[in-house]
């Protein structure tokens, strides 16, 4: 893998300052303060809010909280997605910091998934990464690696740990030089104007003429729409990680760098801004 190691140290310390407030509906022995945190891009909701918890339960009867749950101007936000996918699909052009909007009651049986333990994140993200192999190596690297290394690459994602993560993650970049890039590229593209989730296929990082492909080349055949004609105003942003990539990137190069460490490239379609 191309050792940019500076990107990928920005990438896993991007940041979203997030304002959370108790839902109005929620009943409190006494008026709750907002609560205030950076919340890291590259994890997940429910394993960085276990202060904002504690925070908000200060001021309510145990009787009045059940499953926490978070939302932005009337969307629940679905922690299984990668924090940072959330605000790009949900908040990428408002002002900072982010509002979020704390729930104890009336869980959303139909738009959310439960999160009772860190255990049901932790076996959410090694299915992405085990899911993700299978598409780079045939499952032949994380197949190779023992429940310790696994382990290492969750309890490096769950307490932050850059280094003790990507010591682990490098073996599930590399690939043959000969080959070019990965078997079949890990991603997912995301709108909030579809129903469905999101959209994943097969795509090979290289031609079968052996030219590298690009996002512009994965949109083209994905989600052409994104793609901006001449003389035409700009419909759609494309946004990873916050910034909006050039079209002309090789997607092999986004997938080793710019993946979440679920290995996919979470990719937000959102609809431009209108000046």
């Amino acid at each position: 893998m191309a050792d940019d190691k500076d990107v990928l140290r920005d990438v896993w310390f991007g940041r979203i300052p997030a304002c959370f407030t108790l839902s109005p509906e929620e009943i409190t022995e006494r008026e709750a303060e907002p609560y205030y945190l950076l919340l890291p891009r590259v994890s997940y909701l429910t394993l960085v809010t276990d202060k904002v918890k504690k925070h908000f339960l200060k001021v309510m009867k145990t009787e009045d909280v059940e499953e926490i749950w978070f939302e932005y101007e009337g969307s629940p936000l679905k922690w299984h997605y990668p924090t940072g996918v959330l605000f790009d699909l949900h908040a990428s052009n408002t002002a900072l910091p982010w509002n979020i909007t704390v729930h104890f009651k009336n869980f959303p049986e139909h738009e959310l998934l439960h999160c009772a333990s860190n255990s049901v994140i932790e076996a959410h993200f090694m299915s992405c990464i085990k899911e993700a192999d299978a598409l780079k190596h045939k499952s032949q690297v994380i197949n190779d690696m023992q429940k310790k290394d696994h382990k290492q690459l969750w309890m490096g994602l769950q307490n932050d740990k850059f280094d003790q993560f990507w010591a682990m993650n490098r073996k599930l970049m590399e690939y043959p030089t000969e080959e070019g890039g990965f078997r079949y590229i890990p991603f997912r593209i995301y709108q909030t104007m579809s129903e469905r989730p999101f959209i994943q296929k097969l795509f090979r990082p290289v031609s079968p003429e052996g030219n590298p492909l690009t996002l512009g080349d994965l949109l083209k055949e994905l989600f052409p729409a994104a793609i901006c004609v001449e003389d035409e105003p700009k419909r759609y942003q494309v946004i990873i990680h916050g910034i909006e990539p050039l079209l002309e990137t090789p997607i092999q190069w986004l997938s080793e760098h710019l993946s979440h460490p679920d290995n996919f490239l979470h990719i937000s379609v959102i609809p431009a801004p209108s000046d």
